[in-house]
């Protein structure tokens, strides 16, 4: 009996220790992305720390005034020409430009506070300061390293997209209206996003590739709001560019339009449907990228130093919706696109894209030539390319994800 209990207590204890071993190992590999979430002595966390402070200290710019937002954002009122896009060696010394004239006076208008959940409390930043979404040791922790936090990564998970494409002629920019949504998101690293791409290049070698839009993506902020966001890149996301204002690149020079903050209002499925106007064109005077939203709100550019290709013009746009699919279930995943529903169920339903347009050598805003409309899962997302004589070129797109169809 004495030998038989023997042999059980340590069959036993070998039990506990392969379990505790096979646990400790299945939440490495599922948190292996974030940096913090691996097992570190104390002495490793703390040195973790202050290579995340210093290197916040670096991004977060000292602040004028700060605001606090219910949903949790810090908004920093950063002295415009002291914003961190000047930290760029091709940037240093410079201030920011002055408003194109035939831009200048529509730079007041429009109701910005739709958009903007900061605004909606009245609050704002000083004459002279950008709002700027400060960003936290919590956000740092979430990135797969310090130093690719606000980057995409070069080689990334499988994406699956339904766009609108041109890339017949040479475009100086291009203009669209995105109904917004807040579609359902499975994991933190996956997004779901609607957004225009403005490019010039060789994909995977040395794209050019400027972007602006709206998306979900809880791994970049810690939660499930829809958000205004932009991108660059300038060597096909290989080390160049960031989201938003993550590192130097892009210059903010409207004091009520806080990049990356959360938008307040979105579409409901056969509900109330809410959208925002963007446009990106090329500044003939200086070569710079300009971001409008609206009425003519100019929330900054991306100065032409930054690119080689998109130096001249852009031979390509595109415009429409992306995912992220980690299958982290085995299975393709469940995050939505758009609305979450297929193209074919129309307005107040699916997600839409309205109003497409390009700008031709003339700075005029012309119908696009020859569209090509392009789902790379079709059974998981799709879209349908029309033209109206109000909504001109627009397209619905979208789809649940993961279901019968998409297994």
């Amino acid at each position: 009996m004495v030998f038989n209990s023997s042999i059980c207590c340590l069959l036993l204890y070998i039990f506990i220790v392969v379990s505790s071993i096979s646990s400790t190992n299945s939440l490495k590999t599922e948190n292996h992305k974030s940096v913090n979430q691996t097992f570190r002595s104390e002495e490793d966390l703390q040195k973790l720390k202050k290579t995340i402070a210093t290197r916040l200290q670096k991004i977060n710019k000292p602040a004028v005034k700060t605001i606090q937002v219910p949903n949790g954002d810090i908004i920093d009122c950063v002295l415009t020409h002291k914003q961190l896009a000047f930290d760029h060696p091709l940037l240093k010394g410079q201030k920011p430009m002055d408003l194109p004239k035939s831009l200048r006076e529509k730079n007041q208008s429009g109701n910005m506070s739709d958009f903007q959940l900061w605004n909606l409390f009245g609050e704002s930043c000083p004459e002279g300061t950008i709002p700027v979404r400060r960003v936290t040791e919590q956000d740092m922790l979430r990135a797969y390293s310090i130093n690719s936090f606000g980057k995409k990564l070069a080689d990334p998970v499988p994406h699956d997209h339904a766009v609108a494409i041109v890339s017949q002629d040479e475009y100086f920019g291009a203009q669209a209206t995105f109904n917004v949504w807040s579609p359902y998101v499975e994991v933190q690293s996956e997004f779901s996003l609607s957004q225009m791409w403005v490019s010039s290049g060789t994909d995977g070698e040395d794209l050019n590739s400027i972007e602006a839009g709206w998306h979900v993506y809880p791994h970049l902020y810690g939660d499930n709001r829809p958000r205004f966001f932009i991108y660059w890149t300038a060597d096909a996301y290989k080390s160049t560019g960031c989201y938003n204002l993550a590192c130097p690149g892009f210059v903010h020079t409207n004091q009520n339009f806080p990049i990356g903050a959360a938008l307040p209002k979105f579409s409901t499925y056969k509900g109330q449907q809410f959208a925002i106007t963007l446009k990106i064109m090329k500044d003939k005077n200086t070569g710079n990228w300009l971001l409008v939203i609206g009425a003519g709100n100019i929330i900054g550019y991306w100065p032409t130093t930054l690119f080689s290709h998109l130096k001249n013009d852009a031979d390509e746009i595109h415009f429409g919706g992306e995912i992220v699919n980690e299958k982290s279930r085995g299975a393709h995943t469940s995050t939505a696109m758009g609305s979450g529903h297929f193209a074919e169920e129309g307005f107040g339903k699916a997600a839409y894209i309205r109003n497409m347009q390009v700008i031709d050598s003339d700075n005029k805003l012309i119908p696009l030539e020859n569209p090509t409309y392009v789902a790379s899962n079709p059974n998981c997302y799709n879209i349908q390319g029309k033209y109206s004589p109000k909504w001109g070129d627009h397209m619905y797109f979208g789809g649940p994800g993961k279901s019968d169809k998409c297994p």
